[in-house]
């Protein structure tokens, strides 16, 4: 396993500050990018997308650009790799915080995943 996670958030993401001060309260470090500015790469994108299963767990269904693109109706019909390639250019369509660590990817803040992952 490599020493820090990769965590993608947004400091004004509430969810993104629970899942920090979770890490910190774990004693994990994590080498901490802003999603907006440094989406994660179509390569890490393709790679959780094969962990989750499906597309739509990627994608920040409540935010602006998810309703502001029409998402809800193109995404069932969109080919993967345009999906993919949509989230990799705008950091505001994945849900956060996106986190690497390993092979493991975690979407969004869900502490059971967490303590399986960071113990």
């Amino acid at each position: 396993m490599p020493t820090k996670p990769i965590f993608y958030g947004y400091s004004g993401c509430g969810t993104c500050r629970k899942a920090l001060a979770w890490l910190k309260s774990h004693d994990v470090t994590v080498d901490e990018r802003p999603i907006r500015d440094q989406p994660p790469t179509e390569a890490d994108l393709k790679k959780a997308l094969v962990q989750l299963g499906s597309l739509r767990p990627l994608f920040n269904t409540s935010g602006g650009d998810y309703k502001e693109l029409g998402l809800k109706d193109k995404l069932p019909h969109m080919k993967e790799s345009d999906a993919l390639r949509l989230l990799a250019s705008r950091g505001n369509l994945i849900k956060r915080p996106f986190v690497i660590y390993g092979k493991h990817y975690l979407v969004g803040f869900n502490e059971d995943a967490y303590k399986e992952t960071f113990g």
